[in-house]
């Protein structure tokens, strides 16, 4: 389903950043003070979201990027650094900055006896928007939420109020959307309509940071990822490129017959094993920038193996995500 399907039709921002930039942090760092020990949640970080890109904000618990958020949400002030949203510095226009993103936090801040229609037009009333530029049934329709608009928030589902809180989110149409963790204790039907609702925002022109644990939900999602840890950025780049930085890849053999049981010197030279359940299996692990398959193959067949079929496996985001954070 597209953006015009889905009767999402976002015009034009006023404006573009003239950096090209949604979100720009630049020497970002936030120190509290532990118990008379200065405690480092953010690291003068650096992190670039391009206008128009889904961005995933990876890392391990306590990483920091829950702070990050908060920082431009308002809720806590940095130590030190800048960062601007949507070309508006947030210390020269905090009020500002703030209408230029939508969060949709990891808590499920839903008033219970509030219905889905009365809850999104509360927030647009709050953020300014007069009531002939509300648009409620075309958020409520993006979210799934037509037939529940006017259920008490309390007989929803967790699903369903977790795509009320994208909603809440995008009631004054901001041109950026921050999720933090948004499928979280998510069924797998409701995470999948959530990624569509995303991949929906982001062809009506929203760009789209994304904070989540489940990494084949970023593989799937974002063109540019960056992966924080202890406070530190460790790498942000284009997911093709993360992927490509990982250089291993891993060649899966097939034999007629088992390998003998001892390997030959230059099969244990490539670093080949034998499948711990199939015998007949052997598995070279090799970086392409070093060798190719090839010559991995000739190898294996200059010590009388014959190989009836071959597999490749890649390195995905998990690969890498756990490489970098150890």
């Amino acid at each position: 389903m597209t953006a015009q399907d889905a009767g999402i039709h976002y015009t034009a921002f006023t404006h573009t950043p003239e950096s090209g930039l949604a979100i720009e942090a630049r020497g970002v760092s936030k120190t509290y003070d532990a118990a008379g020990r200065a405690l480092h949640a953010l690291k003068s970080i650096d992190i670039e979201v391009p206008v128009g890109c889904i961005f995933g904000l990876l890392g391990p618990n306590g990483a920091g990027k829950s702070t990050f958020i908060n920082i431009m949400a308002g809720t806590v002030v940095k130590t030190s650094g800048s960062i601007s949203i949507w070309g508006t510095n947030i210390d020269d226009n905090p009020r500002q900055s703030r209408a230029n993103i939508g969060i949709v936090p990891q808590e499920l801040n839903i008033d219970a006896f509030f219905t889905p229609r009365e809850t999104l037009d509360m927030m647009a009333g709050l953020f300014g928007v007069p009531k002939s530029e509300r648009h409620t049934d075309e958020i409520l329709e993006m979210v799934g939420l037509t037939e529940q608009a006017n259920f008490y928030s309390r007989r929803l589902s967790g699903g369903m109020r977790r795509r009320l809180l994208v909603g809440k989110a995008m009631v004054h149409r901001p041109p950026i959307l921050v999720l933090d963790e948004p499928t979280a204790s998510v069924d797998v039907a409701l995470r999948q309509r959530l990624w569509d609702s995303i991949k929906i925002l982001n062809q009506a022109g929203v760009t789209v940071l994304l904070t989540t644990h489940y990494l084949e939900e970023a593989e799937t999602l974002c063109d540019r990822i960056a992966i924080i840890n202890k406070g530190q950025v460790i790498a942000a780049k284009t997911k093709d490129d993360l992927l490509a930085s990982a250089g291993q890849k891993t060649l899966h053999l097939s034999l007629t017959s088992p390998p003998p049981q001892v390997l030959p010197a230059t099969l244990k030279a490539l670093g080949a094993h034998l499948h711990p359940q199939r015998e007949e299996q052997l598995s070279i692990s090799f970086d392409p920038a070093t060798i190719n398959a090839i010559d991995i193959l000739q190898a294996v067949q200059a010590t009388g193996c014959v190989v009836s079929d071959i597999s490749t496996a890649e390195p995905d985001l998990e690969d890498v995500f756990l490489s970098l954070t150890k």
